[in-house]
């Protein structure tokens, strides 16, 4: 792309299963330019699901791994798309119960902004404390990957105090802060992460969307990241 800034959305969609009038509305107001979807529809008719919610929001549906995908508006050339199944853990406890988890995975990238070339980078880690090491270990080989500095941007589902947040860290990345980003009704954990590379400038934008339509949209607020480039 031409242009000097790009506008980032990542966005955990909850299958697309909640209010879809109300969640079009929002990604619409903040108008990415690439949006990283988590959760996005999965099963029967996968990629049919996916590019009807993409053209609802005015997006192109591009690129996918397990239920990570990545939307781009008109006039924006996403290359050297890369994706990969992560693993995770089958099971996970939680108190007395066990539960089954659906298999991980990233997608990302790259963008030319500006005279930088730059790759984003999309996932959402499972519900297995100690899987989620793991599997940020993967997401990050695949950052890594594409020879470039990158947003990586997605639901950790770990607060920031966590394991996953310290490998975060030490690999020398920037943690744009958005503070609690669940529940959409009543946000009090932040478990949504935007990170960047140090050699990219980025910040985060206000939200322009309402709130009763970011509490009817999905479970998660979204993070709108807007990047500059040289």
């Amino acid at each position: 792309m031409t242009g000097r800034t790009l506008r980032v959305l990542s966005y955990n969609v909850h299958r697309w299963g909640d209010d879809r009038t109300a969640l079009a509305r929002v990604v619409k107001a903040c108008a990415p330019d690439v949006m990283l979807v988590q959760e996005a529809p999965t099963w029967f008719g996968t990629r049919r699901k996916r590019r009807a919610m993409a053209a609802t929001f005015g997006l192109r549906y591009v690129a996918a791994s397990a239920r990570n995908a990545i939307l781009v508006a008109d006039g924006i050339d996403l290359t050297g798309i890369r994706g990969r199944r992560i693993w995770r853990p089958f099971v996970r406890r939680r108190l007395n119960f066990i539960a089954t988890q659906l298999p991980g995975g990233a997608v990302g990238g790259v963008l030319v902004l500006g005279s930088t070339r730059l790759a984003v980078v999309v996932c959402h880690l499972g519900l297995h404390p100690r899987g989620r090491i793991h599997e940020i270990t993967q997401v990050l080989t695949l950052c890594r990957s594409f020879g470039t500095p990158y947003l990586l941007a997605g639901d950790i589902n770990e607060e920031p105090d966590g394991p996953v947040w310290k490998l975060l860290a030490e690999e020398g990345l920037l943690d744009l802060d958005a503070g609690p980003t669940f529940s959409s009704t009543t946000p009090h954990k932040r478990i949504d992460a935007a990170v960047l590379s140090p050699q990219l400038k980025g910040r985060l934008r206000h939200l322009p969307a309402t709130k009763p339509d970011l509490a009817a949209a999905t479970d998660h607020l979204p993070l709108l990241v807007e990047l500059s480039g040289g």
